[in-house]
């Protein structure tokens, strides 16, 4: 295991960033969280974005300064494509690449495109990457309160590694992450882990560890609003305290009835079966197969994507949860989030 070494503030030059000019295309969560922090932290942005259309005014009013993509790209010194995934590659050949010069940086906050090949750079320009492990908005609140999300940064292919990761650096703590940590990585490491992590773990493996449970109970003939409560609800409660110490920590807050049944029925359900399925899963994703499937999916119309997320939403459990949220003093009757993620 290589040794874990952390960037903070103290080890970074803000300043470096603050000599560059910055060309954000996109202004969905991360767009808008990268964006903000960064003109807060005095440095020159601009937003690449599609003329007239739904970001461009929500830009302007923030009293932002925004252009085309294609004006953006010429303006700027590091491009950071903060557009979603399967739309990158379409607009970075249409928009980006004709426009790019040789000596500017071009940028992600996750490697997926670099890393399987829907994306191949051009020569004579760097491609970099910083990460924030948190949605956009999570970036924008934290910094806001003083504090900040951890980044990830990365570099591709460099053949100037140190002024490439100080420029990495400088960029991560100008959107706060100097004030929490920074890891260096790599595209690959990052790319894999990240969709290892959400499917089976964050998104996927929750998602339908909750919706299994709630229908248990429902089935057996307990309220939908108690299984709510007991499945999904008081998830929050327990990753709180993981996320604040590990697993002994929660271990340690919980009942000594509650950890006794973690030892010995947790395993019953996630068991070695499990693990061999993640193994398949994780495959998928190192050949690369998971993400043609993705693309094909998404760069057609994305029909399987749109009818699996209509059957999410269908389910008792969101019919549920929102009365439960919408009645309670803890809950948001107005949705504070901007679900934009373009």
């Amino acid at each position: 295991m290589s040794e874990l070494k952390i960037y903070m503030d103290k080890d970074i030059d803000q300043n470096i960033i603050k000599t560059k000019k910055i060309a954000i295309i996109g202004f969905g969560s991360q767009g808008y969280g990268q964006g903000l922090n960064l003109r807060d932290s005095g440095c020159d942005v601009v937003f690449g974005l599609r003329e007239n259309g739904i970001s461009w005014q929500k830009a302007k009013d923030y009293g932002l300064k925004v252009m085309s993509i294609k004006d953006a790209v010429k303006y700027a010194d590091i491009v950071q494509i903060l557009i979603p995934d399967e739309v990158q590659a379409d607009v970075y050949k249409n928009e980006i690449e004709p426009n790019l010069r040789e000596g500017q940086y071009l940028m992600f906050s996750h490697g997926f495109n670099i890393h399987y090949g829907f994306i191949k750079p051009q020569k004579g320009v760097s491609v970099i990457m910083v990460a924030p492990k948190a949605p956009g908005h999570t970036v924008r609140s934290e910094y806001v309160a003083g504090k900040g999300v951890p980044s990830l940064v990365a570099l591709y292919e460099s053949d100037k590694p140190k002024e490439d990761l100080s420029i990495a650096l400088s960029y991560a703590s100008a959107i706060g992450s100097g004030r929490t940590g920074i890891i260096e990585t790599s595209f690959r490491e990052e790319t894999e882990t990240d969709l290892f992590g959400e499917q089976a773990v964050l998104c996927g493996g929750c998602d339908f560890l909750i919706k299994n449970a709630f229908e248990t109970l429902v089935e057996a003939g307990y309220s939908p609003y108690m299984a709510y409560f007991e499945v999904c609800h008081e998830l929050k409660l327990i990753v709180d305290l993981i996320y604040q110490g590990g697993i002994e920590d929660m271990h340690y807050s919980v009942s000594n009835n509650a950890e006794y049944g973690d030892y010995t029925r947790g395993s019953r359900i996630i068991g070695s079966d499990v693990k061999s399925k993640m193994k398949k899963i994780l495959s998928e994703i190192q050949n690369g197969s998971y993400a043609k499937e993705f693309m094909s999916d998404m760069t057609t119309g994305g029909h399987k994507f749109n009818e699996l997320r209509k059957q999410s939403q269908n389910h008792l459990i969101e019919k549920i949860g929102s009365e439960i949220r919408s009645s309670f003093a803890w809950g948001h009757k107005d949705k504070l989030i901007d679900k934009n993620k373009n």
